[in-house]
């Protein structure tokens, strides 16, 4: 088990995760994926379109969990995934969020021009042109964020390194 930190440690933990590079894109893998998951969710959808929201809710609570055991320096208590191979575990969370963002783009790009009909200013009627069009830009940042972080987590895997922070 791990040795107990005083209060002024963990907060220069937390504080020295939250001005990491893997902190930042977390936070924003987090806000990005909740703007996609609101945009949408907060609209009618139908078909492919619960894919997008498969992949939006299931990484943003993924990211969320990683973040905050992260946050709280709590990896080496996680079985299996945790302790020296956390970095891994970090790697691999983000490869896959990477690998089903890429579809979840070309789904939001795919309904955004089929609806781009309807972007005209005398068009009077409910148009979802706006909402996909800002979903695909979520999708594309959230997309980016966990493509950096792919690219810096191998940096340090490739480096050696076991530790997140």
């Amino acid at each position: 088990m791990a040795p107990q930190l005083s209060q002024p440690q963990v907060r220069s933990n937390i504080s020295k995760f939250l001005r990491s590079f893997l902190g930042i894109t977390r936070i924003l893998q987090i806000v990005f994926g909740a703007g996609l998951w609101i945009t949408v969710a907060a609209n009618k959808y139908e078909g492919s379109i619960h894919f997008v929201l498969f992949v939006a809710v299931l990484f943003w609570l993924l990211t969320l969990a990683l973040f905050l055991i992260t946050l709280l320096g709590k990896q080496d208590l996680v079985p299996l995934v945790g302790g020296e191979r956390w970095l891994c575990t970090n790697l691999t969370h983000d490869v896959a969020a990477a690998a089903l963002y890429l579809p979840a783009i070309g789904v939001m790009i795919y309904k955004t021009e089929r609806n781009s009909y309807c972007n005209l200013d005398r068009y009077q009627h409910f148009c979802l042109y706006k909402v996909y069009l800002t979903a695909a830009v979520f999708a594309c940042l959230c997309c980016l964020s966990y493509l950096l972080s792919v690219i810096y987590g191998g940096c340090r895997k490739s480096r050696g390194e076991q530790t997140v922070i």
